[in-house]
């Protein structure tokens, strides 16, 4: 794995119920450059359940029949699912490079007394890029 330093990260996540047994992960990361400027990035994804237990597809599209879809990857859009598995949520990103080749990236938010640990890494063809470890304390008020 290359070393890349580490930089300092603000995250937010919220995980709340989407329609009938499904649920919706919000996520914010706000990056802090060295030269005191700092990098937001938001996503919002639905998830949906699937006929297999604790396995959900991700419902980021609206097709012409006003259904949610999963993105392409095949376009160079991201695939992505999510497994729950007692207190842990796992989602992972499936992205198929120009060449051919692929990248996995994989958040696992394992519930904790403070709020959730994070786990996230980043294969590339079989390549172990980048592994990050986090702590989220649970806003207070929160639920």
């Amino acid at each position: 794995m290359a070393d890349q330093g580490l930089s300092e990260r603000d995250l937010a996540v919220t995980i709340k119920p989407y329609q009938n047994e499904g649920f919706s992960l919000d996520w914010t990361t706000i990056t802090k450059r060295a030269d005191g400027k700092s990098k937001h990035q938001s996503y919002s994804v639905a998830f949906e359940p699937t006929p297999r237990e604790g396995i959900y597809r991700a419902a980021q599209r609206r097709n012409m029949f006003g259904h949610f879809t999963p993105l392409d990857p095949m376009a160079g859009e991201p695939y992505l699912w999510a497994h729950l598995s007692n207190d842990t949520l796992t989602v992972q990103a499936l992205i198929i490079t120009e060449d051919g080749g692929y990248e996995i990236q994989t958040y696992e938010r394992r519930l904790a007394p403070h709020g959730l640990d994070l786990t996230f890494s980043r294969i590339a063809d079989g390549k172990i890029l980048k592994t990050i470890n986090g702590v989220l304390r649970k806003a207070e008020g929160a639920k």
